[in-house]
């Protein structure tokens, strides 16, 4: 068997486990069922630290290391007579196996698709998100010292760290799933990790209509102007979707047409063959070696990209990604916080300005206007259903004012018994000032029809 310290080393004998699992036997056990197994699991996850050579775990794949652990616990729940049931010993080697190799008790919350959101409030408190709900689950850690140990795996996973000198991080899960880890002294009630979950069956156009986020003629729009490189920013708060709704613009980028994506944590997921992925990094332990993303999207530049994908306007790089967009890099898209489409070109010209900027706001405002073409607005509305609100486009300048006009709205027109909102997206009829574009890309047709509200 692969790991053992040393071939004559045994498992440790039954005298020395713990007195909370001498009385394991149930004519004797008068502890709860959950308390016993939680015990017995403790038991063995040490036993099993004892007996394994952790430098040994890389050598093979994660199937094969599962069934060596398996092996291995088998055989000191056998040396120390522990009383279990068939199932109750799988679900033991299940969680230590989860522990050893996984994400611990967040193991099952991972592998559910319906979670939009997993929130652990340190070791006792664990809560998600599904169908637009925050709930609280039966899920704990055993202390926060296996949580940290959690969170430290996720973030080493991705070349980060997370500790008392630096209790913040970034980082992201093999399947582009978004985390956030914030420990103490900060957090002052344990480690608290934030995972927001991608789904394993990719999000388009066609499944946000069909859970009512956007209309048919709605979606047409927008897969009009992402295939004729309007240049794109994708406005919402926070959990309103906007990446979500960032990748499936993506999938109507021409596959011939070399992207390249900035990002503070990798979560996009692009189909096209021709994609360089670039995020940005940390300082390190002396504080040096920080990559901004600033520094990516000026680097970018030079990479001879067609379009620029930002994962989220946050800063300075706004003025940058404003000067990509209006030098040739056509069909460039990003996220931004924001709660209308005028409060999102409003968060630009701040970003701008705290770039250090010295420039009059009417030639900030024309930068934005001239590069900017459509605003699309993500909202979460208050029963927890996300809609596209607004589909709006920026025209021009009309003195020192960007002049936007709204191409789809969502129309809120109350409730059903259930508390859930109700309502439509309609076109507003305006013809857009992108119609030439879409004409010089053979869309004009699409588009004709996307405008009739009949599609």
């Amino acid at each position: 068997m692969f790991g053992r310290r040393a071939a004559s080393a045994p498992v440790p004998a039954p005298a020395a486990q713990p007195a909370a699992v001498q009385a394991a036997a149930p004519a004797s056990d008068q502890r709860l069922p959950d308390q016993r197994l939680s015990d017995i699991k403790i038991a063995i996850f040490n036993d099993l630290i004892n007996s394994v050579d952790p430098t040994e775990l890389g050598r093979l794949d994660g199937h094969a290391v599962r069934e060596e652990i398996s092996d291995i616990v088998a055989e000191i729940i056998s040396m120390r007579n522990l009383t279990l049931s068939a199932a109750e010993q799988q679900v033991v080697i299940a969680d230590i196996c989860n522990d050893v190799l996984g994400l611990g008790p967040l193991e099952p919350l991972i592998a559910r698709d319906d979670i939009a959101d997993i929130m652990v409030n340190g070791a006792g408190k664990v809560y998600i998100e599904t169908n637009g709900r925050i709930e609280l689950t039966d899920i704990r850690f055993r202390d926060n010292a296996q949580l940290m140990n959690i969170c430290q795996r996720i973030v080493s996973a991705v070349g980060r760290r997370v500790d008392e000198a630096s209790p913040i991080c970034d980082a992201r899960l093999a399947d582009g799933s978004r985390v956030n880890v914030i420990v103490p002294p900060l957090a002052l009630d344990g480690p608290t990790l934030t995972i927001r979950k991608f789904k394993r069956d990719k999000l388009t156009l066609d499944k946000l209509i069909g859970f009512g986020t956007i209309s048919p003629a709605g979606a047409k729009l927008l897969e009009v102007a992402a295939a004729s490189r309007c240049n794109i920013l994708v406005s919402g708060g926070t959990g309103s979707g906007k990446t979500t709704l960032l990748n499936c613009l993506t999938l109507y980028i021409d596959a011939g047409e070399r992207i390249v994506t900035c990002e503070d944590a990798a979560e996009l997921q692009l189909q096209q063959p021709h994609v360089v992925r670039l995020e940005t990094r940390p300082p390190n332990l002396e504080g040096v070696g920080q990559v901004t993303m600033r520094d990516l999207v000026r680097n970018c530049l030079r990479m001879r990209p067609e379009r620029i994908i930002v994962g989220e306007v946050r800063g300075p790089e706004a003025f940058d990604l404003l000067q990509a967009m209006n030098t040739g890099h056509d069909g460039s898209m990003g996220t931004i916080h924001a709660n209308t489409p005028r409060d999102a070109l409003s968060r630009v010209e701040n970003m701008i300005a705290m770039g250090g900027y010295n420039l009059p706001a009417k030639a900030v405002r024309e930068q934005i206007s001239s590069a900017v073409n459509i605003i699309v607005q993500a909202s979460r509305l208050r029963d927890g259903s996300r809609k596209i609100t607004h589909v709006t486009e920026v025209v021009g300048m009309e003195g020192d004012v960007i002049t936007l006009q709204d191409l789809f709205v969502y129309d809120i027109e109350g409730e059903d018994a259930q508390g859930r909102i109700t309502g439509r997206h309609r076109a507003t009829g305006i013809r857009p000032a992108f119609w030439d574009r879409a004409r010089y890309f053979g869309r004009e047709r699409e588009l004709a029809e996307a405008l009739s509200d009949h599609v």
